[in-house]
């Protein structure tokens, strides 16, 4: 059996554990998350990485080992090169990824294959999550950011449509978790961190800003997410957490648009990505 390995690397956690092909599944015994300064050097960022994955890939044969990797972008996927000029990871601005850590790692850059994060979220969810028994299936994370990402049946796609224009902006700016802070702060003058803690304030302010999500985030649906004619909406990240919130408006909205769009919440949250980014790597490796 081919030895999996899913990594997700974030803004300042690599997170990454062994997966088990036929049961598509987690091996929840070998799950490693560690700290990364994603603003350090090049040296401390490998460091840290490739210390981690060692933990993860002890005792495995290397030479049957299968390296999936769920990234943010803007980054070279197929050749493992990042991209990112701004905020975190700028010391590997156009470094091979692939090749250092191959090397780092003694084994070969064809092991290690690398996936959008958002792409990984909705790749999880098809292979071991909540939309195994589908074929066109469109994600969304909603969380600190706006992930969108379609599966067509055989593949996942990262649609960036977070910077698309919405209303008077972008849509990341009415559903991301920013939103739900600007608007507790407008309507009560009050600071709040996210969905977590407006679930703790009262009722009436609760169903005010959860029913004015529900519009936008159903307007977005009309909008842009239609248009891929999916099965099903998978919906993930911290906000999805509420959704039972917002849920009966979201729907109604969405009737009064003649769209009947079953909504399945992520089954593995976190884990979808590492799940995902294995199951990437398994998928490649079949077509190569």
């Amino acid at each position: 059996m081919q030895n999996a390995v899913g990594i997700d690397i974030g803004g300042s956690h690599i997170t990454m554990a062994q997966v088990d092909p036929e049961k598509r599944e987690i091996i929840h015994s070998t799950y490693i998350r560690e700290h990364v300064d994603s603003f350090g050097t090049r040296e401390t960022i490998f460091s840290d990485w490739v210390s981690a994955i060692e933990k993860a890939i002890f005792g495995l044969v290397k030479e049957d080992l299968l390296i999936g990797i769920a990234m943010p972008g803007p980054f070279d996927y197929k050749n493992g090169i990042s991209l990112m000029q701004q905020g975190k990871f700028i010391d590997i601005y156009q470094i091979n990824i692939k090749e250092e850590l191959a090397e780092r790692l003694s084994i070969a850059s064809e092991q290690i294959h690398f996936v959008n994060d958002a792409a990984a979220f909705l790749e999880g969810e098809v292979f071991g999550g909540c939309a195994k028994d589908f074929n066109r299936v469109f994600g969304v994370t909603l969380g600190t950011g706006l992930g969108t990402t379609f599966y067509n049946g055989e593949a996942s796609t990262d649609e960036d449509l977070w910077d698309s224009p919405f209303k008077d902006s972008i849509c990341e700016d009415y559903l991301a978790t920013r939103w739900f802070v600007n608007r507790y702060n407008e309507i009560t003058g009050e600071e709040i961190s996210g969905t977590k803690e407006l679930l703790d304030k009262p009722t009436e302010i609760q169903a005010q800003i959860f029913q004015e999500y529900a519009d936008s985030f159903a307007e977005f649906i009309v909008k842009y997410v239609n248009n891929y004619n999916p099965e099903v909406l998978v919906i993930g990240g911290n906000i999805a957490k509420t959704f039972p919130y917002f849920e009966q408006r979201f729907n109604e909205n969405l009737a009064k648009n003649n769209i009947n769009l079953p909504v399945k919440i992520s089954a593995i949250f976190e884990d979808a990505a590492i799940l995902g980014a294995a199951s990437y790597a398994l998928k490649r490796t079949l077509i190569n």
